[in-house]
């Protein structure tokens, strides 16, 4: 409770949230059930790119992103090129009047320290940049909390992600690797922590049945992404796509010819060409599109499977959350990083150069060990519970310390 005489802390979370992107929106909810959880009195509110999404499923107040509503559509006429210009400098005043009316924005989770997929400097990392900016400006605590870090070869973009982490209050890390990165790029990370992935704290569903850890042979999720590469692969960028497309759609056509069901899953709305185009290619009942809003909804689609095969980071985290045996199509050396981290780091395939051949081999020797897999799934599982305990618990000493004192107290008066 917040005494009558202390006004209530007033909290910003802030990134692509309700743009369609379901690990963004699994990162925001981790967070969100964090501070109803250990910091109820809290007023919490949004700077996202889906302002409506965020208000309709999480019930919080938001505002949009981006002055300019074309902001991520190519600016090709010179009406288009004049509203973005002017959008970045609208932004400016809009993103430091919303960090000054707050005492804490927290940036939950997401790769927004990275450029693993195709990103343009003046769109998120200027963004993002801005926010940090204004936080120090007006003495506003902004954290970054469990995000993805990679080496960035844009010079323009390195620079902008470079000076947001520095000027942040508070930063730490989904895996190790992320540290090293903005390391490498010249930031202080002598204090910052590394902790599982936030989405690990999110509610798993019920098992689906008695004996999990020895279901036979069953449905296979296939996790697809509408992959072009990264963003040092633009001249290369549908040769890319195409490699990753064909291999992936004769790696299902295979599975079908074996007589198993196929449950392809999505992680973002740009997804569903991919998914379009596999079912017209294999064409058989067999293969079915999951519908799936919420990292909640792919935990269950994951959940109920046999073994997943998955490209994008968050539709691997919610199979291994599950503890179903998981191969990754790996795009990213943070989908490496996060196998090595559950045991599973002998289940990686290349995304780049998908061989439907090599992968159905390392598929099956992934079902070969179906059950002692899941044993293992069960103790990491275990082990990013208790991680992801000390992430809130550091959390609320670094951006809530009064509320931190108060809760320590608390636990010494309690008999």
């Amino acid at each position: 409770m917040t005494p009558a005489n202390q006004t209530p802390v007033r909290v910003g979370v802030f990134g692509l949230l309700g743009s369609g992107n379901l690990g963004n929106d699994g990162s925001l909810e981790a967070v969100l059930g964090y501070l109803r959880a250990e910091h109820p009195e809290a007023v919490v509110d949004a700077l996202c790119g889906g302002p409506e999404v965020v208000t309709a499923r999480y019930g919080i107040p938001a505002t949009r992103l981006h002055w300019y509503r074309g902001e991520y559509r190519t600016a090709s006429r010179a009406g288009a090129i004049v509203g973005k210009g002017l959008g970045k400098l609208v932004d400016v005043f809009r993103t430091a009047a919303w960090v000054r009316r707050h005492d804490v924005v927290i940036v939950p989770g997401m790769g927004v320290l990275e450029a693993t997929l195709p990103l343009r400097p003046w769109g998120f990392p200027y963004s993002l940049f801005l926010l940090c900016a204004s936080g120090r400006l007006f003495g506003t605590r902004v954290a970054l909390v469990g995000v993805g870090a990679a080496a960035i070869g844009n010079r323009p973009t390195r620079a902008l992600v470079r000076w947001s982490a520095r000027l942040a209050g508070y930063r730490s890390y989904r895996d190790a690797l992320s540290r090293d990165a903005m390391r490498a790029m010249g930031v202080d990370t002598a204090r910052d922590k590394v902790y599982p992935d936030l989405a690990f704290a999110l509610p798993t569903p019920p098992a689906s049945g008695p004996g999990r850890l020895s279901v036979p042979p069953g449905p296979v999720c296939v996790g697809v992404m509408d992959f072009h590469g990264g963003d040092d692969d633009r001249a290369r960028a549908e040769e890319i796509h195409r490699r990753y497309l064909d291999g992936t759609t004769r790696f299902v056509r295979a599975l079908v010819e074996d007589g198993r069901p196929v449950r392809l899953l999505t992680g973002d709305e740009c997804d569903r060409p991919v998914v379009a185009a596999i079912l017209d290619a294999v064409d058989s009942p067999l293969v079915t599109a999951a519908e799936a809003a919420s990292l909640a909804d792919l935990m269950k689609e994951t959940a109920a499977a046999g073994a997943v095969v998955a490209t994008r980071y968050h539709n691997l985290v919610c199979a291994l959350k599950v503890g179903t045996p998981t191969l990754a199509l790996s795009y990213a050396a943070k989908s490496d990083a996060l196998m090595d981290r559950m045991g599973l780091a002998a289940y990686c395939h290349p995304a780049r150069e998908v061989d439907a051949g090599q992968l159905l081999e390392q598929f099956r020797a992934l079902e070969e060990r179906s059950t002692e897999l899941r044993r293992t799934l069960a103790e990491r599982n275990l082990v990013a519970a208790r991680q992801l305990e000390h992430q809130f618990t550091a959390l609320t000493a670094a951006l809530f310390p009064t509320a931190g004192h108060a809760h320590v107290h608390a636990r010494q008066e309690t008999p």
